[in-house]
């Protein structure tokens, strides 16, 4: 494989890497800063173009491009994917779904790992991955729920199990600092899991929303 493109919307951060033939990856990435929103639509090209600079390549010099499909934001998936569809359609490059909690645990080491999302409504997503294999797929999960489904797990990590701590460090698991980048979803992570995922379809990379959407329709009134 002479490279590949990652990028993944499925967080508050916008996350854009290019991983090498040789295996080194470069990341470039956009964080939104305290009451930030995130700048994905603003960011993303930007960050790919960067991305590819600093790799000393070019989208025509790569075989394939891997997005993150979540579990994540709505608006964020929808834009990420997007985006990894139209690069594909300009290039011709093939694309492959990568599990944005899936990148989040196998950058954090070969044991059993629980990826822990802030899903917001009081919820997060959770999924568990051991040895670079997902064991438990992702689903939304209430607090209370949290301790059972870090059963087998000896670390977790993502700014969901910053959030809820409190839950998971009394099930045994231990949570690494507030400020640790195992809690990131980053490009080496996206890189390692989009080399190795099957190739799919333009029309058929979808988000993995997991649970229904925040906004519903409002019901029609009576006539």
């Amino acid at each position: 494989m002479s490279g590949l493109l990652v990028l993944d919307t499925a967080t508050p951060a916008t996350v854009v890497g290019v991983m090498t033939g040789g295996g080194d990856v470069v990341e470039r990435r956009h964080d939104p800063g305290p009451g930030e929103r995130p700048g994905h639509v603003s960011e993303v090209l930007g960050l790919v173009e960067e991305a590819l600079a600093a790799a000393g390549t070019s989208l025509g010099r790569l075989d394939r491009i891997g997005v993150g499909v979540g579990p994540g934001s709505f608006t964020g998936l929808r834009i990420g994917i997007a985006t990894a569809r139209g690069l594909a359609h300009g290039t011709g490059l093939p694309v492959a779904p990568v599990s944005t909690l899936g990148a989040l645990a196998v950058a954090a080491g070969p044991g059993p790992v629980l990826a822990v999302l802030d899903a917001r409504r009081g919820e997060a997503f959770v999924a568990r991955w051991e040895d670079g294999r997902e064991l438990v797929a992702p689903r939304a999960v209430g607090p209370a729920e949290l301790g059972a489904a870090a059963a087998g797990a000896t670390l977790a990590v993502g700014d969901g199990a910053i959030r809820f701590r409190a839950e998971l460090e009394p099930a045994g698991v231990l949570v690494p600092e507030d400020g640790s980048p195992l809690h990131r979803v980053g490009a080496p992570g996206l890189a390692r899991l989009a080399a190795l995922a099957p190739e799919v379809a333009r029309d058929a990379l979808l988000p993995d929303y997991v649970r229904a959407p925040d906004a519903r329709p409002r019901p029609q009134a009576r006539q």
